[in-house]
């Protein structure tokens, strides 16, 4: 009996151990990923910025790239604001989940942990007015697995080819590739237009909503069509 309990003491000494080596490698991934996106945003944040000189736009076109933390970076452009989150906590999903559903996910188990880093885009303003009540829209998630290969999840209106977005398999992690979803992000958010509001909102209010509110009207952003994975 004594040998039996030592066993299963055994079997979860080692379970922990090989899922806590697992998830700090998946962290230290996620984590070299990020600190790589925010460089590479950096300094196509100067490029652009030069580009918008030399067209003699400065006035016009305003671009800023904010560093908050080691785990979050802003880019501004226009009345438009992106939020690059990486998540601390490695993430795993349900057996039905569509990227769990792959064979090679199924070769190796510690392949069905991940790192995750989202967008969001959010109005300028919201920022700068700290409008708390202001929603902010997930452009994409993206989720780094022990082997720095990636998929990515969120609106179907990224600039990415569809065919190679979700093959986790073949998805390795490059500079370029960082470029171009950091580039396809700022193009879904320009392309997700500013909405206003039904005058009948906005015909009466309160003097409290006027002290409080900067702007009297909210007008929000018209939002993505998510899709669990970008295959459609």
């Amino acid at each position: 009996m004594e040998e039996k309990e030592d066993k299963k003491l055994d079997d979860i000494l080692n379970g922990l151990h090989h899922k806590s080596k697992t998830k700090q490698i998946i962290f230290r991934n996620t984590k070299d990923t990020f600190a790589r996106m925010k460089v590479i945003s950096q300094l196509l944040v100067s490029e652009l910025t030069e580009r918008v000189a030399a067209q003699g736009d400065e006035l016009e076109v305003e671009l800023e790239f904010r560093n908050i933390s080691d785990h979050e970076f802003q880019i501004k452009f226009s009345g438009d604001l992106l939020v690059f989150v990486m998540h601390t906590n490695v993430i795993t999903f349900p057996d039905d989940y569509e990227i769990m559903r792959n064979d090679y996910i199924d070769e190796d188990f510690r392949r069905r942990f991940f790192g995750t880093i989202m967008a969001y885009n959010f109005m300028a303003d919201t920022i700068k007015y700290n409008r708390l009540d202001d929603p902010g829209y997930l452009v994409g998630r993206m989720l780094i697995n022990i082997e720095n290969h990636y998929c990515i999840e969120g609106v179907r209106q990224l600039d990415l080819p569809r065919e190679k977005i979700s093959d986790i398999a073949n998805n390795v992690i490059t500079d370029r590739v960082l470029r171009v979803i950091v580039e396809s992000a700022m193009i879904a958010a320009v392309n997700n237009d500013l909405m206003g509001q039904d005058v009948s909102d906005i015909e009466r209010i309160t003097l409290k909503q006027k002290l409080e509110n900067t702007h009297l009207v909210k007008p929000h952003k018209l939002g993505f069509q998510i899709s669990p994975e970008l295959t459609h």
